[in-house]
């Protein structure tokens, strides 16, 4: 199945789940196995495998590892690259911080006596 936006998150986990079941079978490899080189429990291993939520996502990452998969996590969530225009602005600084949406109210009202408040 291919992983899309319209997939529930429940759905997404046990996507995932069945890829890394099969990722550890095609590493001939069983659920006790992977955990020992991962450094997990056994239960964390048959929960991802199962799309369970209740794990935490450091396990995740640890069976990733085990299995080789980690440097894949480059294309998953690749590092932002600022536009040439963004770069020229920040003069070589990093960016810090976000900025909220502006306002574009024009001067405010001069209040007067008699107007309702």
């Amino acid at each position: 199945m291919k992983i899309t936006p319209q997939l529930t998150d429940e759905g997404i986990l046990r996507e995932l789940g069945a890829r890394l079941a099969g990722a550890r079978l095609g590493h001939n490899l069983t659920q006790a196995a992977l955990a020992e080189q991962a450094g997990v429990s056994k239960r964390t291993v048959e929960r991802l495998e199962s799309g369970e939520v209740a794990t935490q996502l450091s396990g995740f990452l640890r069976v990733c590892r085990a299995l080789g998969l980690a440097e894949r996590f480059e294309t998953l969530v690749p590092e932002p690259a600022a536009s040439p225009m963004a770069q020229l602005k920040q003069q070589g600084r990093k960016r810090q911080r976000a900025t909220g949406k502006k306002t574009t109210q024009g001067k405010p009202k001069q209040w007067t006596w008699g107007e309702p408040a």
